[in-house]
């Protein structure tokens, strides 16, 4: 295969017009985002980078949940991928397909290579979730069952059906399968 010697692969322009959010995080501190990151979330390149991801959850408390679930997944398989609801800088909240990978396999949340797509369109936030709800659906809408969900966040399997019922009763849907098509942005 012959090269045209003139003609060099700049990766750091690849990098910045990626069509997707890209990030390189050391920590869970974003170190370098891309231009569809940053507009994404609302935010210039600048406001991103040397900030915690905790900034781009709805909650604290749902940043550090989700931390504590990314690890055992991360050491298990090497790399880490969701939809959850994430927040842009005005406050707006929105569906976002996350997928990560560990530079070292020995460290889960060391450096890593992260991916950001809006999924909002297919999937529009309708209705007001409190943290534990988001978190549930983000669960049900990988197909996890109550037990799996309690597991995963040290929830009772009745603590995870209450939650299940009251995002059952918002959505307005009568089976669980119904909450999860809703969830999604599927039509029924």
């Amino acid at each position: 295969m012959q090269t045209n010697a003139s003609y060099a692969i700049d990766y750091e322009m690849i990098f910045q017009h990626a069509p997707v959010g890209m990030c390189i995080s050391l920590n869970r501190v974003i170190q370098a985002g891309n231009h569809a990151l940053a507009a994404m979330f609302g935010y210039d390149c600048a406001q991103l980078n040397g900030k915690s991801f905790e900034l781009l959850y709805p909650t604290e408390d749902e940043f550090l949940r989700t931390g504590d679930r990314i690890v055992p997944i991360m050491n298990a398989r090497g790399r880490y991928s969701d939809e959850r609801i994430m927040r842009r800088a005005n406050g707006e909240l929105f569906w976002c397909h996350v997928t990560g990978r560990a530079l070292d396999a020995k460290e889960p949340l060391g450096a890593g290579v992260w991916t950001f797509e809006d999924v909002s369109e297919k999937r529009p936030v309708t209705a007001a979730l409190t943290p534990r709800e988001r978190e549930i659906a983000a669960l049900l809408v990988e197909g996890k069952t109550s037990k799996v969900i309690a597991r995963e966040t040290d929830l009772s399997p009745r603590t995870v059906e209450m939650h299940r019922a009251k995002l059952m009763k918002k959505f307005s849907a009568s089976t669980s399968s119904e909450l999860v098509h809703k969830l999604v942005g599927v039509a029924r």
